[in-house]
């Protein structure tokens, strides 16, 4: 499995609205359950793939940052994924 990026959102409401602006962007993306590493937030996440970062990154900064828990690569590793954080810039 590959490594790939979730953005956290403290609203669900967030979550649809932001994979839905992606979508527009043509980036392929999908609701998820949040990992448990990331212990805050509404439970659900937007699931990119990590070549799509930058576009993910300039999307995000025309967002209300108020609701965005965290920016993140998932790495598969084992048992358990290891996640690292990441800016928005």
């Amino acid at each position: 499995m590959e490594e790939y990026g979730i953005a956290a959102f403290r609203s669900r409401q967030q979550v649809i609205s932001f994979e839905e602006a992606l979508r527009r962007l043509g980036v392929p993306a999908r609701v998820i359950s949040t990992p448990r590493d990331v212990a805050l937030g509404c439970g659900l996440s937007v699931r990119f793939d990590r070549r799509y970062l930058k576009s993910v990154q300039s999307a995000l900064n025309g967002q209300r940052g108020d609701q965005l828990v965290g920016l993140y690569l998932v790495t598969p590793a084992g048992v358990r994924n290891r996640l690292t954080a990441v800016s928005l810039r």
